[in-house]
């Protein structure tokens, strides 16, 4: 590290290449954000629609109800 003193001018130039490439960081990061929101807006619209194909399979065909059971006589 250097540890001579730094000018005014060098101190500026510092600053100003730290915010730029914070700006940067930040501008990737909101499209890495953008990019999951579409993603998972995608697989939501996908699960949907298997969601209600089935319901609308399910409605096509009742279930039969189940069979009832015969209650058993107790001996006491």
């Amino acid at each position: 590290m250097d540890t001579e003193p730094k000018s005014a001018a060098e101190l500026k130039e510092i600053r100003l290449n730290r915010k730029a490439a914070q700006e940067a960081e930040g501008i990737k990061a909101m499209a890495d954000i953008a990019a999951a929101d579409v993603a998972i807006r995608k697989r939501t619209e996908n699960l949907r629609a298997i969601r209600l194909a089935k319901e609308a399979a399910e409605l096509d065909q009742p279930v039969a109800p189940p069979p009832k059971t015969k209650k058993k006589k107790t001996t006491t």
